[in-house]
């Protein structure tokens, strides 16, 4: 079961990050609460093990590469409306997570063409790029039929780790886990994820 946390974005969070953590969320998204705040160097202090995962939204192929390079990004998460043919580009420098923003059944029926994928994540569609605290109805995702592994995001918290262990999905991979596991707005409580961590992975 991967766990990725997203939205890491403090000293005091990033100290307490452990090897249980299978990648973490670097948010380059401006307009988020959660937009990395911290030189790139501050980084160096997580486990080798734990993946470093850039977060973007509708950003040049240029910026994304920059960031890939001085973050020691293991993957991009492209998060907006970017091109096929845009990510496609992109998975021949770093792995991809792709996100689609989830709002019908129908939505996982038309995405097999994101071949260049890693991983697909699904989020809850809301007007804004994630961060929602809202969750989509995971029985749609039995209208998922592709081959690509997938994680789940999109309002998960700490009292559903049984829910998230019944998923019985022969893509899904895990989840991604954000703002319901913060002690008030982009603070982590590390405590909090560590018990979901075990609790999921056990």
């Amino acid at each position: 079961m991967i766990v990725k946390v997203c939205g890491l974005r403090t000293e005091e969070n990033l100290a307490l990050v452990t090897k249980s953590y299978a990648m973490v969320g670097l948010n380059f998204y401006m307009p988020s609460i959660r937009c990395v705040a911290l030189e790139a160097d501050k980084y160096d202090i997580l486990p080798s093990t734990v993946k470093r995962v850039g977060v973007f939204v509708n950003e040049s192929h240029e910026d994304i590469l920059e960031k890939v390079i001085s973050y020691g990004l293991d993957y991009v998460q492209l998060h907006g409306d970017e091109a096929i043919e845009f990510g496609r580009e992109i998975a021949k420098h770093v792995k991809v997570i792709r996100v689609f923003r989830i709002s019908s059944a129908e939505d996982l029926k038309r995405i097999d063409e994101h071949d260049y994928a890693e991983y697909y994540l699904f989020d809850t569609y809301t007007e804004s790029f994630g961060g929602s605290g809202k969750k989509f109805d995971w029985s749609m995702l039995n209208n998922y039929e592709g081959s690509i592994p997938f994680l789940l995001s999109g309002g998960i918290g700490p009292e559903d780790s049984d829910r998230v262990l019944s998923i019985t999905h022969p893509m899904f991979r895990g989840v991604d886990i954000n703002s319901k596991f913060e002690s008030k707005p982009a603070v982590k409580d590390m405590n909090m994820i560590d018990r979901f961590i075990n609790e999921v992975t056990r």
